[in-house]
């Protein structure tokens, strides 16, 4: 009896699409939103705006326009920063660099302090020596006896300040 009741019942199905299949706006769907607003119940409270995670596309269009033009501001191509082109070699230089700050051999490029995070340090050298093991026959010869020298140098430094010293 129940199936009977649902089928006698029907049900009713409303286009409610704001666009033709052409793609033109039907004349309904203009008179719509104002009715909708119209009809909402006031008691409900209003919802909150949404909540952006990262920057606006507004903020990442200006920060890029300005990136561009004080990349194509200096002379050379080369910005306070350093060279545009991030080399094989400049990454790994990169990299010593800050394995040898966190072993206290230079003062820190950002705080100016001597470190002595010797964990951090071995990080930094089995990074480069992943690096190596990864790039294998890829490298050119000065780069492959760049990345030797480095590994070399950095892992006796590091023997030197792991090593107890004498009381």
């Amino acid at each position: 009896m129940p199936e009977e009741e649902e089928k006698e019942r029907g049900f009713k199905v409303a286009d409610r699409r704001r666009f033709s299949a052409e793609g033109e706006a039907k004349p309904e769907a203009e008179e719509q939103p104002a009715a909708a607003t119209a009809a909402k119940p006031i008691d409900k409270p209003a919802a909150a705006p949404p909540q952006h995670e990262g920057p606006t596309e507004g903020a990442q269009a200006e920060a890029s326009a300005a990136y561009q033009k004080a990349a194509s501001s200096q002379p050379g191509g080369q910005d306070d920063l350093g060279p545009q082109d991030l080399t094989f070699a400049s990454f790994v230089v990169g990299l010593s660099t800050e394995a040898l700050a966190l072993m206290g051999e230079m003062p820190h490029p950002a705080t100016g302090e001597r470190m002595h995070d010797l964990v951090g340090a071995q990080q930094l050298i089995d990074i480069i020596a992943m690096l190596q093991d990864k790039t294998r026959g890829n490298l050119s010869h000065d780069e492959g006896a760049l990345i030797d020298a480095i590994l070399f140098d950095l892992r006796m430094k590091y023997v030197e300040k792991a090593r107890p010293t004498p009381r």
